[in-house]
């Protein structure tokens, strides 16, 4: 067999470019992919459908530069739960398939994300005064390659939050100067305990409830007490009788144990990735400041200390910075939730390199 000649094969490559021939382009091209890279302008691709000259997903090329193996891509995926969420509810965001680290917003709320499940996870929340209607969530994640941008829609509902009127002692509307001072202590303990450094969870499982018991106020309530002070339950009343055990919901760090003025004998925990949970009104703490707790562990019993009507748990979650209804915590799958269709899906035309 004669010897290949290096000037004529340049030759071939350059006139087989001038002629736009489909052999060369076949074989020079990159394999089409259904997602979008940062920067790039490339018109999306029609599902099942290949541009003229592009190989088929498997093939082996022939021809000068031959074997070219094109091999079907599986890239970065994204998932929202709760699908259908109100205004107030906590959101997870979870993207599988990244090779590190993703960044993204969640109606322009910036997502912390951390490693969860061989994947990557970030607990968000949607405020309270929340409207009806769509809420983006937009997400970059490394690939195998160039980053890869997914997009999800939040189809938030209406919050169906009630109008209530009760009746509390007249201190806790108009409290006198005495107490002012304790107050703004409080409000500094509070300040000081949701502070903590973010963190990776210090929990594996799902949520429980604190208490088995009838819920008696929902999260969101919007209250009228004594006809005068408005304000809004952030929090999910659990019935009780005084002395019934309170558990943890799940495993973290006691980051407070205090008596407040509105809240009585009260445990905080954090459970990292942003989040706490919080027991209010207790006749008694079991726990200190700094304890690590298990899920199911006792906190204290329940009582009627604080602004109260009656003995009863009133139990609250903080999600990102805001305070979120403890019953969608509940329901969310921290286990490994497969991603949502319809609901988090990635937009026409982005791929995933």
């Amino acid at each position: 067999m004669p010897a290949r000649n290096p000037s004529a094969a340049r030759v071939l490559v350059l006139s087989l470019l001038a002629s736009g021939s489909p052999v060369l382009a076949a074989a020079t091209a990159p394999a089409v992919v259904t997602g979008s890279v940062p920067g790039a302008a490339a018109a999306p691709t029609a599902s099942g459908l290949r541009a003229p000259g592009a190989p088929t997903p498997g093939a082996v090329l022939q021809g000068e530069l031959a074997p070219l193996k094109v091999a079907p891509v599986d890239g970065p995926r994204l998932s929202l739960q709760p699908a259908n969420p109100k205004p107030g509810d906590p959101v997870l965001v979870t993207v599988s398939g990244a090779s590190s680290l993703p960044t993204g917003t969640l109606a322009g709320r910036p997502l912390r994300f951390f490693a969860w499940n061989n994947g990557y996870a970030a607990l968000s929340s949607l405020p309270v005064e929340q409207v009806e209607g769509s809420v983006p969530v937009d997400v970059t994640a490394p690939g195998r390659g160039l980053p890869v941008l997914l997009s999800g829609v939040l189809n938030v509902g209406a919050p169906g939050f009630r109008e209530r009127e009760l009746r509390v002692a007249n201190k806790y509307v108009k409290p006198p100067k005495a107490v002012k001072a304790r107050m703004e202590a409080d409000r500094k303990a509070f300040a000081a305990a949701f502070a903590q450094p973010f963190q990776k969870p210090l929990f594996g499982r799902n949520f429980a409830w604190p208490r088995e018991a009838t819920v008696t106020a929902p999260f969101g309530d919007r209250r009228s007490f004594n006809g005068k002070l408005q304000t809004q339950h952030f929090g999910v009343d659990l019935d009780g009788a005084t002395g019934s055990p309170v558990v943890a919901a799940n495993d973290g760090t006691v980051v407070m144990t205090r008596d407040n003025y509105a809240s009585g004998n009260t445990v905080l925990v954090h459970h990292g990735a942003g989040l706490y949970t919080a027991y209010f009104h207790l006749s008694r703490i079991d726990v200190k400041d700094g304890a690590q707790v298990k899920q199911g562990d006792p906190l204290g019993l329940v009582g009627s200390t604080g602004r109260v009507t009656g003995p009863h748990l009133h139990w609250g979650v903080k999600a990102d910075d805001r305070w979120v209804d403890g019953q969608t915590l509940l329901k969310l799958d921290f286990t490994g939730a497969p991603e949502a269709p319809g609901v988090a899906t990635n937009a026409p035309g982005l791929g995933n390199p």
